[in-house]
């Protein structure tokens, strides 16, 4: 025993030292099951053993002697010690004879006359071969068995954890096949040159000789930029989607990991699977979790991330140069890439995805409105327009959230409203009917929420009106929601002032009626001070400081974000710059107090309307401000 617990506690020990992923909590809850198991199926046997026993009686000699003599015993059949009885009366028993002495002779010694005996039918049956040899065989090895079992099964284990340490430094790649959804490029609306770009690259693929009979060579890289929801994923499944080669696809983050090496270990397993099946894609989401710039952040030369970025710019373009593998790759942030990663060889091609103008937000909600039961009045190109600056994810989630909002109100057809009130659930959250506000904060939101409005109705650069409501959003109390006519990429001072004005507006509304202020202006005021801030020291905007920018951004790579911002002007321009800041503040203040204090009527008109109707439509809106022959003027 002290030998078989000395086997037992070295093997594994070994185990341990082999396989460090096999913890001794794991293991030692799996030996507690196995014994546990082992102990009931025991028991199990122990139990029907000792129910069938207790069905059948057993007879002690002196009581199966005294039956006899009384004539109630029919028949005795002998089995080695064991003595089957049946009685008179059919009932059958069990008794066991004496060792090493016959049966007459033992029941002789009881008292049995020999006449009552020859009454009885006496018989002997050969006891099993087999029956003898497991009863002996049995409790001996049965032991042996059980530890056997256990160490093969610590062994096997142990294999599995060598064969998983063997594909540490594999990488995790996953092939796009048949049977997966097939995407096109018609499936990813708007991006028309960069469909342009990407259609070449599958075209290469597809018939190379059209390429390399004119001298032109396999571009090496795609590399995809864009913000947050624009579609890079997207076209790199329609390239899988369009290519008939094998697709291959993984996250960058997969790459680098808690091991020395393993980054650099999968890259190359990476590329080597990829030349086998050449010409191939690779496609890496999310380069810049290991594509940042070298030497910039925390652990010098041999980060692990360095060592992974090394290894795929070898692999993009090395000593050897002979493959037929495209990579592509996609981040939002192409800022921090390291610039070896982007240089032509490696990735020769950028392609920029913008956010979507108002014909490609049509085009996108039609795509994923295709499946969708819109009702016929729907018109996607008043959704397409109210919403600017919203990406394909962003439109995506807009047609998601009208057809829960369908469901919600056990409707079948998706109707305009559920597709507008969806555009400003995303922008500021959920209607919020539910909450309890008094009479007297009603009145001040309408008021506040009518100053925004009537500020906004009376300058040329504004942007138009389309809907005012004191229902609350979100943190938001009430909201007045404008949006431009067109596609804006530049936007100009007298722009930037109308905003800083229609900002004030609720504050001057305030003012006027009530002739105190409310929390309610708050956001208001912060968001028009920076605006003012943004216009003196990044956009040049100021007639004292000119043309100039002030304050140089720190950013440091590895954290990937702003950290601070250096000052690289004097105490003195410091303070021209908050005098140029107060300036236009004051001055956005002054136009927003003089419209609503020269136009009463229309701000008391808007307001009472709010406090009737909640919320006022664009129609609504204009319709009572054009009953006052309100004419725009624009602020310089």
């Amino acid at each position: 025993m002290v030998a078989l617990r000395f086997l037992f506690t070295t093997t594994l020990d070994l185990v341990i030292l082999k396989e460090p992923e096999i913890s001794m909590g794991t293991f030692g809850k799996n030996l507690l099951w196995a014994v546990l198991t082992f102990i009931l199926i025991a028991l199990l046997f122990s139990n029907l053993i000792n129910f069938a026993s207790e069905k059948t009686p057993v007879f002690a000699l002196d009581v199966l002697a005294s039956k006899i003599n009384e004539a109630q015993v029919k028949s005795i059949a002998v089995s080695g010690n064991t003595l089957q009885i049946v009685l008179q009366d059919g009932i059958k028993a069990v008794s066991r004879k004496e060792n090493e002495s016959g049966l007459t002779e033992t029941l002789k010694n009881y008292g049995v006359s020999p006449e009552a005996l020859r009454a009885v039918e006496l018989s002997v049956k050969d006891e099993s071969g087999l029956k003898f040899w497991l009863g002996v065989l049995i409790p001996a090895l049965l032991p042996i068995i059980v530890i056997v079992l256990i160490f093969w099964w610590i062994l096997r284990q142990a294999k599995t954890g060598v064969n998983q340490a063997f594909t540490f430094g594999k990488a995790n790649l996953k092939l796009f096949t048949a049977s997966q959804r097939r995407y096109t490029f018609k499936d990813a609306a708007g991006l028309k040159e960069a469909k342009e770009e990407l259609e070449e690259v599958v075209d290469f693929l597809k018939n190379p000789k059209k390429f390399l009979s004119i001298g032109a060579r396999i571009p090496r890289g795609v590399l995809l930029m864009g913000l947050p929801g624009t579609g890079k994923t997207l076209l790199a499944r329609a390239v899988a989607g369009e290519s008939n080669v094998p697709f291959f696809h993984i996250s960058a983050s997969e790459f680098v990991e808690m091991f020395v090496g393993v980054g650099a270990s999968r890259v190359r397993d990476l590329f080597q699977t990829a030349k086998k099946t050449a010409p191939s894609i690779v496609f890496i989401d999310e380069i810049d979790a290991v594509g940042r710039e070298r030497g910039a952040g925390l652990g010098g030369g041999h980060d692990e991330r360095e060592q992974t970025l090394n290894q795929i710019l070898v692999e993009m373009d090395g000593f050897e140069r002979d493959t037929n593998v495209i990579v592509m790759a996609a981040t939002n942030r192409p800022d921090v890439l390291d610039p070896a990663l982007l240089r032509p060889g490696r990735f020769d091609r950028r392609v920029i995805l913008d956010m979507p103008d108002i014909n490609d937000r049509e085009a996108i909600l039609k795509i994923h409105a295709r499946e969708m039961p819109l009702d016929k009045s729907v018109d996607l190109r008043v959704v397409a327009v109210r919403t600017p600056g919203f990406s394909g994810a962003d439109l995506a989630n807009l047609v998601n959230e009208a057809a829960i909002l369908t469901a919600r109100q056990n409707r079948k057809i998706v109707i305009q409203n559920d597709l507008l009130d969806s555009i400003e659930k995303i922008i500021l959250g959920p209607e919020r009917k539910s909450r309890v506000i008094s009479k007297k904060e009603k009145e001040i939101t309408a008021y506040h929420e009518a100053g925004h409005a009537l500020v906004t109705a009376s300058l040329k650069d504004a942007d138009p009106v389309h809907k005012v409501s004191v229902v609350s959003r979100g943190i938001a109390g009430g909201y007045t929601l404008k949006l431009p006519t067109e596609e804006r990429r530049l936007k100009t001072k007298a722009q930037f002032l109308a905003d800083l004005a229609v900002a004030f507006g609720g504050y001057a509304a305030e003012m006027l009626k009530f002739r105190d202020l409310s929390t309610g202006s708050s956001n208001d005021i912060k968001q028009a001070t920076m605006l003012a801030h943004k216009m003196v020291t990044q956009f040049g905007m100021s007639d004292k400081l000119g043309p100039r920018t002030f304050g140089k951004t720190q950013e440091l790579i590895f954290l990937g974000r702003e950290i601070s911002t250096e000052k690289d002007y004097s105490e003195k321009i410091a303070s021209v710059i908050d005098e140029e800041v107060n300036s236009l503040i004051n001055k956005a203040h002054s136009f927003a107090k003089k419209i609503v204090s020269t136009k009463g009527k229309i701000l008391e008109a808007i307001a009472k309307a709010l406090m009737e109707k909640e919320t006022l439509e664009q129609e609504e809106f204009y319709k009572i401000v054009k009953s006052y022959n309100l004419k725009p003027i624009a602020i310089r």
